[in-house]
């Protein structure tokens, strides 16, 4: 017998008292320390009387349920997939957040500054989480429209530059931009100037509306590569954003990620995972993960496509606008052995605060 997600009563019922006090104990020292639990030292840390030869039956029996695997030849045991999957869903216990919790991250979250951009907010948001956890902290959100400030084009390479925009509160964007053919240092600055001259106290939609209004008075005032630069540089920076999904991953904790490393294979998995998090579609795919459910979600190695190859598993909930419409996400995604039973309601509560300051009087 295999067991899968649909069967979570069956196993439960198959499994008598032992069975489950091996697993469970199986299981927790894989979350505490990575490691496999041997037959000798599992009959020391039960509490019930088993010698090591019963505790050998026992997970002969959990092996063919699916639960756990033999990573080596005579080595000890380690949960499957399908057997941390079932580990959360039959015997994880969730608690609520102690009031010191939840000031913390208050505290961390807002920061001494009331009036911080939202952005810095949710930056801190991920730093707490990838705190709480061996993985990292993401904050997926719809981009703000900050007020423009300034705009810089800086030559790269004969057919690229560097887009530079300055918004409020000191808000900067780079992005690399394709130069038309044969456009000259002249006129990178005078695309810069006539943007500059029109884009005071406008946010990047207010000033792409303005430029189609005035179209034909820009080609008029700027020559035709001058012109196109224009609109490549506000194009670029717009990031097709027309379609309302989120567009921008805040990631904290990296560092926690790397230091899970134990070979050229988990090498190859996070370059896999750190891949796919660069991806426009992955932020929208996690989103839609976080929508596919009420309240956190949890998915564990190869059970959503989008982190499969790199074997992650990913907590996320999502936060909510003063409409209560879902307009990004908070989570951890790291190992499959993370704290479960801790992120879960951090990552619960870092939604609801996130929800509360992104409403307008709060």
């Amino acid at each position: 017998m295999v067991f899968t997600t649909s069967s979570v009563s069956d196993v439960i019922a198959a499994l008598d008292e032992r069975s489950k006090e091996v697993f469970r104990r199986i299981v927790e020292g894989y979350l505490e320390n990575g490691e496999p639990l041997g037959s000798r030292n599992l009959s020391r840390l039960l509490p019930m009387s088993l010698s090591p030869a019963s505790v050998r039956n026992v997970m002969s029996d959990l092996e063919e349920l699916g639960l756990i695997y033999s990573p080596h030849v005579s080595a000890g045991r380690l949960p499957t997939q399908v057997g941390l999957r079932f580990f959360v869903d039959a015997f994880m216990q969730v608690g609520d957040l102690s009031a010191e919790d939840r000031a913390n991250i208050d505290r961390q979250v807002r920061g001494s500054n009331r009036d911080q951009p939202m952005e810095s907010m949710m930056s801190e948001a991920s730093r707490v989480l990838s705190g709480v956890s061996r993985g990292a902290g993401l904050v997926i959100t719809s981009k703000n429209d900050p007020v423009l400030k300034h705009v810089e084009f800086i030559r790269l390479e004969p057919t690229k530059a560097l887009a530079v925009l300055v918004g409020d509160h000191d808000q900067v964007e780079n992005r690399i931009i394709e130069l038309p053919a044969g456009t000259t240092s002249s006129q990178l600055t005078e695309a810069a100037n006539f943007l500059n001259a029109h884009m005071t106290g406008q946010t990047l939609p207010e000033l792409r509306r303005q430029l189609q209004t005035l179209k034909e008075s820009v080609r008029q005032e700027l020559d035709s590569l001058s012109h196109e630069l224009v609109e490549r540089g506000v194009a670029v920076w717009s990031g097709g954003n027309d379609d309302g999904k989120p567009t921008q991953l805040i990631v904290r904790g990296h560092s926690n990620l790397l230091a899970e490393i134990a070979g050229a294979e988990d090498l190859d998995r996070l370059r896999l995972l750190f891949d796919d998090l660069e991806k426009k579609d992955s932020l929208i795919e996690i989103l839609n993960l976080a929508e596919s459910g009420p309240g956190v979600r949890i998915f564990i190695g190869s059970e959503n496509k989008l982190f499969s190859l790199s074997g992650s598993s990913l907590i996320v909930a999502p936060y909510r606008d003063e409409n209560d419409r879902i307009v990004g996400a908070v989570g951890v995604i790291g190992p499959t052995r993370l704290n479960y039973a801790r992120i879960v309601p951090m990552v619960d509560y870092t939604a609801q605060l996130i929800s509360r300051l992104s409403r307008p009087g709060l």
